[in-house]
């Protein structure tokens, strides 16, 4: 069964929807045996419906479900397992069940059918064989094409999203060096995007230490040893997600606040824009994991199997989206109206023009797909990681360059300083010169006729310049 499982749970999980890890499958099947165990041994022979023991089978734990004792020629029915019901994400497969599931075994055309329950006939000779088979019973033919077909399409993601990050991350550590490093950039307005590229490069950080942790191997042995430190690591994952979504808000509400107020001090406004920031994230992770631990505390959590503690996650990101798409609204209304009245003044108006072009553009490129996909049906779910992994990991190279690389200001101060180093490169290689032959009278004698022959040749050509 293990090579199986690995074919689906060798990809990579999302926050959302994610697949189980085997180390997950494998402590909802020995919590399964465990109870599986514990029921039969308090089954008695009356408990078949007869005072006396009847021919029959007894009860059975066949690593996948739990058989309850059955008199002889009775067709027991179980649901599909909870490790399967894990990877198909569909917990409702029993309720299209009907009894011409046993009509199919009948005749022969079960094999085929996906009933979402598995049955086995007790016979003289003991238990028949699982029909239809638990696979193709719950939705999981792991030799079907198209699963394969599936997991090469999340492996490419996987490979997109890597390439996404790790190239976001490089050019968001390069804008933000640049940011730091030139005082005269330093501005309320540049420290929020600092903050911005901050939130982005935690975000691909943690990504990369999630994979790390939850797909590093398919060694099961230490399943238990790490299961501390991955809720952490999972913990941590949803801060940074909730902390980028965050940040991308105050960027909204400063431009916003540029705009509709004419003094203000941004100071303090600085201050409360950090605690929004990276201090409300906070909370709502820690609610969500408090809530975890001791309403679903599964596996690593990395798969949300209920909703409404999800939605202490999702709630806070998807309102955050729903302000900043107002306060788009209503900036794109504030500029209008002063282009048409021309009550600001040229270079102030071209600042806000220039502002509001970046953070009108990340507003609905960054949070449109996240509403739309939080009340998207289980069969999206391969377009939701499309747009969340593939392209989300992008979204760190955009920022960078919108509020960075293509920023007038950072490329003046840029080009400034390379001016002034390469000028002091011209500067110093003169002295350089007459530092290699100062230890040599000669020396010094050849480099004072070749300073005299280059003075009398720049005295000559202006000459003939003049001349001319």
């Amino acid at each position: 069964m293990r090579p199986r499982l690995l074919l689906l749970l060798a990809c990579a999980a999302h926050a959302v929807g994610a697949l189980p890890r085997l180390c997950d499958v494998l402590q909802v099947l020995r919590e399964e045996r465990d109870q599986c165990l514990q029921e039969l041994s308090k089954e008695k022979p009356g408990d078949l419906g007869m005072e006396q023991p009847a021919p029959g089978c007894e009860g059975l734990w066949d690593n996948m479900s739990c058989w309850p004792s059955s008199v002889l020629g009775q067709t027991v029915e179980v649901g599909c397992p909870q490790f399967l019901r894990m990877l198909t994400g569909r917990n409702d497969l029993r309720s299209t069940l009907s009894r011409s599931a046993i009509d199919a075994q009948q005749t022969g055309t079960a094999g085929d059918q996906e009933t979402g329950s598995m049955f086995r006939n007790c016979t003289q000779d003991g238990w028949s064989e699982t029909f239809p088979r638990p696979d193709l019973a719950c939705g999981v033919n792991v030799n079907d094409s198209s699963n394969e077909k599936r997991h090469e399409y999340l492996m490419k993601l996987k490979v997109m999203y890597t390439v996404g990050y790790s190239s976001s991350l490089v050019m968001l550590l390069v804008a933000l060096s640049i940011l730091c490093a030139f005082r005269r950039l330093h501005c309320t307005r540049n420290y929020i995007h600092m903050h911005l590229f901050v939130s982005f490069i935690l975000r691909a950080l943690s990504n990369f230490i999630k994979d790390a942790v939850l797909f590093s191997s398919d060694d099961v042995a230490h399943c238990d040893a790490h299961r501390v430190g991955c809720k952490l690591v999972m913990a941590f994952f949803q801060y940074c997600i909730m902390a980028n979504y965050a940040w991308l808000l105050v960027e909204g509400l400063y431009l916003h606040t540029l705009l509709v107020i004419s003094f203000f001090s941004e100071r303090k406004c600085l201050q409360g824009f950090v605690a929004l920031g990276w201090g409300s994230p906070a909370i709502f992770v820690a609610s969500w994991a408090i809530s975890r631990h001791f309403l679903e505390d599964v596996g690593c959590w990395d798969v949300n199997a209920n909703e409404s503690i999800w939605w202490v996650i999702r709630g806070p990101v998807i309102l955050s989206i729903l302000i900043n798409f107002i306060l788009f609204i209503n900036i794109l209304r504030i500029l209008m109206r002063k282009l048409r009245t021309q009550e600001t003044r040229g270079k102030e108006m071209n600042h806000y023009k220039r502002l509001a072009k970046s953070t009108l553009l990340l507003i609905p490129l960054f949070g449109v797909h996240y509403i739309i996909f939080a009340f998207s049906p289980e069969d999206a779910m391969e377009v939701q990681l499309f747009f969340e992994l593939a392209l989300g990991s992008f979204q760190g190279l955009v920022v960078a360059v919108l509020y960075c690389f293509l920023n007038g200001e950072v490329q003046l101060e840029v080009q400034k300083k390379w001016q002034q180093w390469h000028l002091r490169e011209l500067l110093l290689r003169p002295v350089a010169l007459s530092t290699s032959f100062s230890n040599g009278t000669s020396g010094l004698t050849g480099f004072t006729h070749s300073t005299k022959a280059s003075t009398s040749e720049q005295s000559r050509a202006a000459y003939r310049a003049s001349v001319i």
